[in-house]
């Protein structure tokens, strides 16, 4: 513990964000880092408590307090008071393979669980984890760790998000051969193809990918497995052992009289079109979609809902009206009841605070327009058994409609029925956080399309976990971490 009064005698101090009209102007981070000496002073706060609740429980069940990946957060915020920035890139590194993703946009749980969050001051964990990687890379410490020796075991990773980057990353370095398979023109998942570019510049994607190449993973790019692609059939047959690391990608629709009029588009028809514009990436032969000029309604009030806001802005929007059909959370949430676990209170994004009206416990009941075309939303307000209550029926222009109301499993069409596993109740992979074995023989599966739509975070967990268990399926052990 480098500072024991460290807490009592620095105040909390974040980053903060460049003006709204500036960032407007353009799809960069717009993050503004804290310098080295308010960096040290923050991670002097650190308390390193008898129950480091930061730290997570080690399990993976949901709802469960601190950091999915068990980080050791004590630890580097010691190392980084103490200037001994690269045994903190070390330390951070050991349970995170991609820091400089979670750095940026996980919401941060390790946050919430902190002691001192009990006065609503908890140690700038994020951002300390943010510098110590960035400082990293900007001096060269993160080397490509080749295997020294190669088992001879060949392994196929489907879907090269988060969690299959770190399953893949893992398995490289324990000697295995490793092959990815992507149906997109680059990797990275909703990393880079959900996440806006001002969230997380995708360079920071590429860099990472270039470590892993180096490493001996073999990306193939343009190859939908199960759908046009490669037969999955064939890579059970071809591969020692098969890891189903894609996403939950069926978006929760809203069906509802006027659904069908034009102007009306999920989430995630929307998003990546702007990401491949950023990157001068083609849009296959879609059909723009586009804010400016625009009254737009974005329908749910997750990350999703705020990603559209931001981008909707950045593009021009007239307006951007965000609904939720759950009532407003409480502005501050009672700590007797619920730290050191993440709470339930009104939160408001970066996008959010950049002009977008919030309406909470609205139901949407129609959509209306001319020549084919949306024009209106009617909308009630519920109660909080979400029934309309009469008298508070609304309308809304609305000339462009972004439904970003989650997603309700992985994609079952393709590959998940072609190799015929088992799903849950959910509609997601059956596989337990045991060994992460699907009802196949030699196919695992981590990550969303096991779990269901979650965090980064829990994605690189879940990723970490299942290549540990692939490892231990092919060499009867495994030295690799948890």
């Amino acid at each position: 513990m480098g500072k024991v009064t460290g807490f009592l005698e620095i105040d909390r101090h974040d980053r903060k964000y460049a003006p709204v009209a500036e960032r407007l102007k353009n799809f960069n981070e717009f993050v503004i880092p804290l310098t080295e000496k308010e960096t040290r002073d923050q991670a002097a706060r650190c308390m390193n408590c008898g129950i480091p609740y930061c730290h997570g429980t080690g399990s993976v069940a949901p709802g469960t307090p601190g950091c999915p990946v068990n980080n050791q957060i004590p630890d580097f915020n010691d190392l980084v008071y103490q200037g001994n920035w690269q045994e903190a890139s070390r330390n951070l590194h050991s349970t995170n393979n991609f820091p400089e993703f979670t750095g940026r946009i996980c919401p941060a749980p390790c946050e919430a669980s902190c002691t001192l969050n009990i006065d609503d001051n908890p140690v700038t964990i994020k951002t300390i984890e943010c510098a110590i990687v960035d400082r990293a890379w900007e001096n060269g410490w993160l080397k490509p760790e080749v295997a020294a020796e190669r088992t001879g075991k060949k392994i196929a990773v489907v879907g090269s998000g988060p969690a299959g980057l770190a399953c893949a990353q893992q398995l490289a370095r324990a000697g295995h051969e490793v092959h990815v398979f992507e149906k997109f023109a680059k990797a990275g998942g909703l990393l880079r193809y959900g996440i806006p570019d001002f969230k997380m510049e995708k360079g920071i994607i590429d860099r990472r990918i270039g470590q892993m190449e180096a490493e001996g993973v073999t990306f193939h790019y343009g190859v939908h497995v199960g759908s046009g692609g490669a037969d999955p059939r064939k890579l059970v047959e071809e591969y020692d052992a098969v890891a189903l690391t894609g996403g939950a990608e069926a978006p929760r629709d809203l069906l509802i009289p006027g659904r069908e009029l034009d102007g009306i588009h999920f989430a995630m028809d929307f998003l990546p079109q702007q990401n491949r514009r950023v990157s001068s990436e083609p849009l296959g032969g879609a059909r723009e979609i586009l804010a400016g000029g625009k009254h737009v309604v974005v329908i749910g009030g997750g990350d999703t809902g705020s990603d559209c806001i931001g981008t909707s802005f950045r593009q021009g929007a007239k307006s951007v009206t965000q609904l939720e059909i759950m009532p407003a959370p409480p502005e501050r949430e009672n700590k007797g009841l619920t730290w050191p676990n993440w709470p339930l209170k009104m939160r408001t994004s970066s996008s959010q605070a950049e002009g977008a009206r919030r309406e909470y416990a609205v139901l949407t009941q129609k959509f209306s327009g001319t020549e084919g075309k949306v024009a209106k939303l009617h909308g009630v307000q519920v109660d909080d058994k979400f029934k309309p209550v009469a008298g508070t029926e609304f309308e809304l222009d609305a000339q462009l409609v972004l439904l970003a109301m989650g997603f309700v499993h992985p994609v079952h069409e393709g590959l998940l029925k072609t190799l015929g596993v088992e799903l849950d109740p959910r509609g997601n992979v059956r596989a337990t956080t045991d060994d992460f074995q699907t009802s196949l023989s030699k196919v695992f599966s981590a990550g969303d399309m096991r779990r269901g739509q979650s965090l980064v975070v829990w994605a690189i967990r879940e990723g970490r976990l299942c290549a540990r268990a692939i490892d231990n399926f092919l060499m009867g052990s495994t030295n690799l971490p948890r």
